[in-house]
């Protein structure tokens, strides 16, 4: 049976609705909030701060790392075993090379910037979520950056080109591929490229294509976040100087 049309009815360069959020956590450096579809996660980041065990360390420049963790009923059927897993120290690993190019740590030499990624629900796109959001995180943390890396799974279904899979697209009973993508905006510079199942290399070129369009539609949203924070908190000054500022004429 050909894949023509998609099982929730999106066109097949359209991405899934999205919420995001930046500043969701009040007792980390930086924070952010990132849902597409049914895929949702927080991610929270601290530091820079000393990295232990020192020799760990690196005198030129701090270090990011990431941790990566799917809460025990966020997945789709069984329950998620909690713990450090192969699958989370590999996504973990993945973020980091993907944000890596973008932050600039020379600053702070032998720190680390930890950055926490938790999902309360999953259908797909997780890796990508948590890139996402942790480049919201980065920024609302003040961390020195070139610029927010965004990110997207596109693939193809049983010969079509799709932007960002749902489970039920990646388990189709067909020829599938799923592709990871993560892209700097203004360069469209490739941080992340992974693939899973078969693709031809016409279509492999064609999903990366239409990755840039997809990435660049995640990108505005995380711009305006970041924005809508803080705008937001100029707004409560304001309102917070009105309130203490003396009325003339009063003794």
């Amino acid at each position: 049976m050909a894949y023509t049309k998609r099982f929730d009815g999106r066109k097949n360069d359209e991405l899934r609705p999205m919420i995001v959020k930046a500043g969701v956590i009040k007792k980390a450096d930086g924070s952010a909030y990132f849902k597409i579809g049914n895929t949702e996660c927080f991610a929270s980041v601290y530091g820079p701060r000393e990295l232990h065990p020192r020799f760990l360390q690196n005198p030129k420049k701090g270090i990011i790392r990431c941790h990566y963790n799917m809460l025990p009923f966020s997945g789709t059927g069984s329950r998620i075993r909690p713990g450090n897993k192969r699958r989370s120290q590999e996504i973990s690993m993945v973020m980091e090379k993907a944000l890596n190019p973008v932050v600039d740590l020379t600053a702070y030499p032998n720190t680390v910037v930890d950055i926490y990624i938790e999902f309360p629900q999953t259908d797909a796109g997780t890796r990508c979520a948590a890139i996402s959001a942790a480049s919201i995180a980065l920024a609302d943390a003040g961390i020195r950056m070139k610029e927010m890396v965004s990110s997207v799974a596109m693939g193809e279904v049983d010969g079509t080109v799709v932007a960002d899979l749902t489970y039920a697209e990646e388990a189709f009973d067909g020829i599938v591929s799923d592709i990871p993508v993560a892209m700097v905006n203004s360069t469209q510079e490739i941080t992340l490229l992974q693939m899973d199942g078969e693709i031809t290399k016409k279509a492999l070129i064609e999903s990366l294509n239409a990755a840039k369009a997809a990435t660049a539609k995640i990108h505005v949203l995380q711009e305006a976040a970041l924005k809508a924070k803080y705008a937001g908190a100029k707004t409560s000054a304001k309102v917070a100087n009105a309130q203490t500022k003396p009325v003339e004429g009063s003794q």
